[in-house]
């Protein structure tokens, strides 16, 4: 081990899904309100859409913790398990990331729910009347789902975010650190708990405060 440097055992950091721990700005407010809505849906169901990493994933299991809601993956369905999980649940969160999926499957979920008068949340990067799905049924009813947008980030909620997880690992930043990490990376959520993430771990293995000069090492910048 390098002098002057700990051992830091990796025991993770669990995340916050919880309504407090979800900030809200223009990126987000219209998807937020219809979550807050809720049972006052229009319908049976609604659709969350937004870019990978525009916080879809934190929204969906606020809605989840608040509802009781299961959250599954598309791709995770099957026509055998859908009468279990429909007698169990009456609201779900399916979640839609790209892959293959049992078309039926879907279809038989999103029929019992409507049967049994529940609930379900999809989330995707698309409109699920954009999936391309070949069943006509399962176009249709994942169409009649109304559609609410996350946008990509804006800078206000991500500098709250970036302020939110250094301080959920009790790290003191100064103003000049956040700016320049936010100049200087990928703009999304993924990013930012990935550099917090690193910088916590050097801060303790270093036993230094995190600064400008230590962001700039972790992100390589010549700047």
């Amino acid at each position: 081990m390098t002098a002057g440097r700990q051992l830091i055992l990796d025991l993770g950091h669990r995340p916050a899904f919880g309504r407090d721990d979800f900030l809200v700005s223009a990126a987000n407010q219209e998807a937020v309100e219809w979550i807050d809505r809720y049972p006052s849906w229009s319908g049976y169901g609604l659709a969350l859409v937004g870019p990978a990493g525009s916080g879809k994933t934190h929204l969906a299991q606020v809605f989840a913790r608040a509802t009781g809601a299961v959250v599954l993956s598309a791709a995770s369905l099957a026509v055998a398990g859908i009468g279990a999980v429909t007698a169990a649940n009456h609201v779900v969160v399916v979640d839609y990331d790209g892959t293959v999926f049992d078309e039926r499957a879907l279809l038989h979920l999103l029929n019992a729910i409507k049967e049994r008068d529940g609930h379900v949340l999809v989330t995707s990067r698309e409109a699920p009347a954009r999936w391309g799905v070949s069943l006509a049924d399962l176009h249709s009813r994942l169409s009649v789902l109304p559609v609410v947008r996350i946008a990509a980030p804006d800078d206000v909620l991500l500098e709250a975010v970036l302020i939110k997880l250094f301080a959920d690992r009790q790290l003191t930043v100064a103003p000049d650190v956040v700016a320049y990490a936010l100049r200087h990376m990928d703009r999304s959520f993924a990013a930012l708990r990935a550099i917090v993430a690193r910088a916590d771990a050097e801060s303790l293995a270093g036993q230094r405060a995190v600064t400008v000069p230590l962001i700039k090492s972790l992100l390589g910048t010549n700047i």
